[in-house]
C-alpha cells in the first residue's frame, strides 16, 4: 500500500512542480531588472513550498515559534536535517532568506533551476575555493539584510539523530555579528529518510524556531566551539519534542 501512495505521491510532486515552474519563470522574467535580491522569487518558492506541505494528506505540519524571527534578523539559521523534505517545511516559515545547497542540487531537473533563480548560494563540498566564495556570499546576503539558511551536519541524518555540526554556520555568524536562530525539525526523516523513495503515511511533523543567539551570547569566538555547544542544546530539545509526543 505504501509503494501505491508513493507512487501517488511523486505524481503529484512532478506534476505541481510542472505547473509552478512555468509560473516561477515568467516572475523571474518580469521582476530580473529590479529584484536584484531575488527576494520575490524567494516568497513565490516559499508559497508554493506551503501549497505542496498543506495538500499532502501523508502528514501534519506543526510549527512552533515562528513569530520569535518573524521580521526580524538578518540571522544565521540551523536547522538538524532528517529529510530532503525538510527544504520545503522550512519553506513554510517564511522567512527572508538564502539557502546554502550543495553543488550537486545544481544538476537535478528543475530543482537546479529554481536555484539558479532564486540565486540562492551553491557550495561544492570538496573545493576550498567553493567554500571561500559560499562565506563572501553569505556574509554579503547578511549585509544586505537577508538571512542566510544552512544544515551544519552537511547531510540527512541517517537514524533521525542529530550528527556532528560544521563550523561554517559558526565562524559566519562570528564573523558578521549576527545572531544564530537554532530551528529542530522532527518526523520527516520517518515520511522519507535518506536514500528512501517510498514515504510512509501517518507522521507528524514538528517544527520548532527557537530565540535567537545573539552574538553577545556566545561566550566564545571560537566556531568549533560555539558548533558543539549548539549541537549539544538543539540534541537536547530534540529529545524533549520527542518525549511530548
Amino acid at each position: 500500500m505504501d509503494v501505491l501512495k508513493s507512487v501517488f505521491i511523486w505524481l503529484t510532486g512532478v506534476i505541481m512542480i510542472v505547473i509552478f515552474f512555468p509560473l516561477t519563470f515568467l516572475v523571474w522574467t518580469a521582476t530580473l531588472p529590479f529584484d536584484k535580491n531575488r527576494k520575490v522569487i524567494h516568497r513565490l518558492l516559499n508559497l508554493q513550498s506551503r501549497i505542496m506541505v498543506g495538500l499532502m494528506p501523508i502528514w501534519k505540519l506543526t510549527v512552533e515559534g515562528r513569530e520569535k524571527a518573524e521580521g526580524k534578523g538578518p540571522f544565521v539559521i540551523i536547522s538538524n536535517h532528517q529529510s530532503i523534505l525538510d527544504i520545503l517545511f522550512i519553506n513554510c516559515l517564511c522567512y527572508d532568506l538564502k539557502w546554502v545547497s550543495k553543488i550537486e542540487n545544481m544538476k537535478v531537473p528543475f530543482l537546479g533551476w529554481y536555484l539558479r533563480m532564486a540565486d540562492y548560494i551553491i557550495i561544492n563540498r570538496g573545493d576550498s575555493d567553493s567554500k571561500e566564495l559560499m562565506m563572501k556570499k553569505s556574509m554579503r546576503s547578511l549585509r544586505l539584510g537577508t538571512s542566510v539558511m544552512m544544515f551544519p551536519e552537511g547531510t540527512r541524518s541517517v537514524n533521525g539523530d542529530i550528527g556532528f555540526f560544521k563550523r561554517g554556520a559558526f565562524q559566519m555568524a562570528i564573523d558578521a555579528r549576527v545572531p544564530i536562530l537554532p530551528v529542530v525539525i522532527d518526523g520527516s526523516g520517518g515520511v522519507l529518510p535518506k536514500h528512501g523513495l517510498i514515504f510512509t503515511t501517518g507522521h507528524r511533523v514538528k517544527l520548532k524556531v527557537f530565540d535567537p543567539v545573539t552574538p553577545d551570547s556566545f561566550n566564545t569566538t571560537d566556531p568549533d566551539t560555539l558548533a558543539v555547544n549548539f549541537n549539544s542544546f538543539m540534541t537536547r530539545e530534540l529529545s524533549q519534542i520527542r518525549k511530548r509526543s
